[in-house]
């Protein structure tokens, strides 16, 4: 990802992020309220931007409760605003929050919302709105984020633009953790999300889930500069990369995401089209087991398939070398902390096969898999199929429909295929997926470690870099040699677009520009 910050020999990374430890150190002010700047000239206002994306199903909805995919993403965000914002270099910057302050120890912050702005409805943003907004994912909840603010103890009002939260354990990354997709600020007390009301540079015209929506550009300048530019937006669910690609080429929509691999290379040579790539910090794609079901309770077999699948052979025929190999635990090797030295779970059919004697187990597994879970799914569970069987061991695929995938297959069958989407920092992402036991409820593999769980809590609030990637080591080292994760590779993110949209950059998080091209592109 670019970046403008630089790495010591010692690992510590200096500029704006860097700031905010020394800030958590000193007890001083961490303000970040500049919005990312501007990049590919002047903007221009104007035009009917057409999205073609994989990433939705016909029950998604609009609560941001039940965010787990692109298409919502990208819409949400055009009706909504979060917090904080992802800058492209990585740094967590002011959106909703202007600035905040940190204390030492990283458990009492304070932050200050920004003033004059206006819900679709013409309610002005504060306080209640923004507390009301982050105690959603909070408590006896079933949002995705409440493991993301687990440690929060309380949020409080100190004025109608300024709030404090305390946390029982402190954590330098609680910004980033606030930036979470599914933390958006709609009014106090809002419950309707068929009408949204949000602070967005958009309003929805039409939602058809698993088909299209639409959405209109508010009249009036948007709050933030230099965004919000398009007269109107189109998005179109197109599952198939096949489709998406040929609606690209024939100037049906002017970008698409998850551009195939396969034709990557190709998209590439037509003058009329760019192909933004960001090696090693895509989508982290995975089979994961419930090791709280048979016979995944069985650690020994879980070694034995982590050492069964063929890594290498899926990132080359698969995603034709448009991806790093992974090494089950979804830290990607682009990310700050990740362990170069860590032991690799490699493909070794020997030894998965000394493993799997070992487990004992004789009975066929099923690995239920989708291209509604992501493109090339079908293909990776054939390559682990075959690789498996070179080892002696039996397992039966079972294709299953797209439509409905994340509601009626993941987190409900005991084996199938995921991804799991790139996070700001090491902390968010292994936070995300595998802390706090069965009580977190993205925890897909039902990963229990009270190890894990302390090192975590611990690494949040120490300064001293060295000792904080170790902590980082040994949590990476604990999902990998010990969850139900199978986690084979990290794609590279692939969008493709006309060459007459402007602004879109590469994101340190996500694609399609962290899934905001809509607010922050324009044509030509």
């Amino acid at each position: 990802m670019p970046t403008d910050e630089i790495q010591t020999e010692s690992g510590i990374i200096l500029g704006r992020r860097h700031l905010l430890t020394g800030a958590a150190a000193l007890g001083l002010s961490a303000t970040f309220g500049a919005m990312p700047a501007m990049a590919q000239g002047a903007p221009k206002k104007g035009g009917t931007l057409r999205l073609g994306m994989e990433g939705g199903s016909p029950s998604d909805s609009l609560d941001p409760l039940t965010y787990a995919d692109s298409i919502p993403i990208a819409m949400s965000l055009m009706l909504w605003n979060n917090l904080v914002e992802v800058a492209d270099n990585g740094d967590a910057t002011g959106e909703l929050f202007e600035k905040w302050d940190v204390k030492p120890g990283a458990a009492d912050w304070t932050f200050h919302i920004r003033k004059g702005i206006t819900f679709t409805s013409g309610k002005t943003l504060d306080a209640d709105d923004v507390i009301y907004s982050i105690n959603m994912h909070r408590g006896e909840t079933k949002s995705p984020a409440k493991s993301l603010l687990g440690d929060v103890t309380d949020v409080k009002k100190i004025d109608a633009n300024t709030i404090q939260i305390l946390m029982k354990n402190g954590n330098l990354d609680l910004p980033y953790n606030l930036s979470d997709y599914h933390i958006i600020v709609v009014p106090n007390g809002f419950k309707d999300w068929a009408k949204p009301d949000g602070t967005g540079a958009f309003t929805l015209e039409e939602f058809q889930p698993g088909v299209r929506a639409t959405f209109k550009r508010k009249p009036g300048n948007y709050w933030k500069p230099n965004r919000g530019n398009f007269d109107r937006v189109e998005l179109r669910y197109i599952g198939d990369a096949a489709a998406r690609t040929q609606a690209l080429l024939t100037g049906q929509v002017d970008a698409i995401n998850r551009a195939s691999p396969k034709t990557a290379a190709l998209l590439e040579k037509n003058k009329n089209i760019k192909v933004s790539r960001t090696p090693g910090a895509g989508n982290r794609f995975c089979f994961v087991a419930h090791t709280d079901k048979s016979p995944y309770t069985n650690s020994d077999l879980m070694m034995a398939l982590k050492h069964g699948i063929d890594r290498k052979t899926i990132v080359n025929n698969v995603f034709s070398g448009y991806a790093s190999i992974g090494n089950d635990n979804c830290v990607g090797p682009r990310m700050k902390y990740y362990d170069p030295k860590q032991k690799l779970n490699s493909y070794d059919p020997e030894k998965a096969k000394f493993f799997y004697k070992k487990s004992g187990v004789t009975a066929p597994m099923e690995l239920q898999v989708s291209e509604g879970a992501f493109t090339g799914a079908t293909d990776a569970g054939q390559v682990f199929q075959e690789s498996l069987a070179k080892a002696g061991i039996k397992l039966d695929l079972k294709r299953v429909s797209g439509d409905g995938y994340w509601d009626n297959v993941w987190l409900k069958v005991p084996f199938c295929a995921v991804y799991w989407g790139n996070r700001p920092t090491i902390d968010n992402q292994l936070t995300s997926i595998f802390s706090n036991g069965l009580s977190n409820p993205w925890n897909d593999t039902h990963f229990i470690n009270d190890e894990f769980n302390k090192t975590l809590i611990a690494a949040r609030v120490e300064l001293d870099q060295a000792k904080r990637a170790q902590m980082y080591a040994r949590c990476q080292e604990l999902v990998s040699q010990n969850s139900g994760m199978v986690n084979f590779c990290v794609q590279d993110y692939l969008d493709a677009h006309s060459t007459k949209l402007k602004g879109l950059t590469i994101s340190a998080r996500y694609d399609l520009g962290d899934q905001r091209i809509a607010e922050k592109g324009w044509f030509a």
